[in-house]
């Protein structure tokens, strides 16, 4: 489509994560960070076209913005489940090609199509045909035995020639075989300065480090070298990371919000889902980290764990919870 494509700022963005960057993750995160570029699960192109769409692609506009990351290696099919996700109003589509597990790979996608760069790219360039949003992929540094740099140049020039100009680089290679995905996540070693040359020898490319980044002074430090950062499982762990984000990356002057605030801003869109079904531990699970590192933390995470299944269980729950903190100490990140 001739169409001009929307800008996106990905200075820093939130992984997708299997389980847990569901639409109640993703409306959390937003009330700490309006900046941050949120990721959804991983979701199959099959899925997509042949499932519940409503239910797999829904989500509030107040995640914007929001990327869908898809899942699939067939082109015609990949260029149909991103014409969908555009109708639900994403703002861009993300092509899985760091995925090591079992699973993933069986359906032929996921690390293993690093091995496949012509089919990479033969699906960005039917979804770019199918759509106005900006493609862009999310791989590895390597696979297995090709592991070498120019593997991943040669990977990722091939790709780009088709019109993919945003990379997300795991800067970890996949084993895929013989480690679990958790293990491809913590015992490959990683390899900051392969995906900093890979900016320095593609500068006409937009590039996101991603892996083993814990706090915002790696990110300022790993932006110095590549366009964007892109936080995983620190940014579950400890949300509140997000919240000085804003100022941090972007500049912005807005005070930063408290952790009680953030509990009480939730509220409404807890009652919300509710009314429509959703269990409250489906919400509150995502929040347990809120207050990691501070006094209280643990009372915290008990109270809610403890009592969010309960039938008559609802938004005042956290309530509860704040009233066993000894204080909300707010560190500086």
């Amino acid at each position: 489509m001739a169409s001009e494509m929307p800008t996106i700022d990905r200075r820093f963005c939130v992984a997708p994560m299997m389980e847990y960057t569901d639409r109640h993750e993703r409306s959390f995160l937003r009330l700490i960070s309006r900046r941050a570029l949120l990721y959804t699960e991983m979701i199959t192109a099959e899925a997509v076209i042949q499932g519940d769409v409503q239910r797999l692609l829904g989500f509030s506009p107040a995640e914007h913005p929001v990327a869908l990351q898809l899942g699939g290696s067939d082109p015609e099919r990949m260029a149909r489940a991103a014409e969908i996700g555009q109708t639900f109003g994403y703002d861009e589509i993300n092509i899985n090609v760091g995925c090591p597990s079992d699973r993933v790979q069986s359906g032929r996608f996921g690390a293993c199509l690093m091995a496949e760069a012509d089919l990479v790219a033969a699906c960005v360039t039917a979804m770019r045909a199918a759509t106005d949003l900006p493609i862009t992929v999310k791989s590895r540094i390597g696979i297995d035995d090709q592991d070498s740099y120019d593997f991943l140049r040669q990977f990722i020039e091939t790709v780009a020639a088709a019109g993919c100009g945003s990379f997300i680089v795991h800067a970890r290679k996949a084993i895929l075989a013989g480690l679990s995905p958790k293990q491809n996540r913590e015992i490959p070693p990683l390899d900051y300065d392969r995906v900093y040359r890979l900016k320095a020898d593609c500068p006409e490319l937009e590039v996101i480090i991603n892996g083993g980044i814990n706090s915002l002074q790696e990110c300022q430090d790993h932006l110095n070298h590549v366009d964007g950062v892109m936080l995983g499982r620190a940014a579950y762990q400890e949300p509140y990371l997000l919240a000085a984000v804003d100022r941090s990356l972007f500049g912005d002057t807005d005070p930063m919000p408290s952790r009680a605030d953030l509990v009480r801003a939730m509220q409404p869109y807890i009652a919300e889902q509710m009314g429509r079904g959703v269990r409250l531990n489906a919400i509150t699970r995502h929040m347990l980290g809120l207050f990691h590192g501070q006094p209280g933390a643990r009372a915290w995470r008990r109270y809610i764990s403890e009592r969010s299944y309960l039938p008559d269980a609802d938004g005042s729950l956290l309530d509860g919870a704040l009233a066993q903190l000894p204080g909300q100490l707010e560190p500086q990140y």
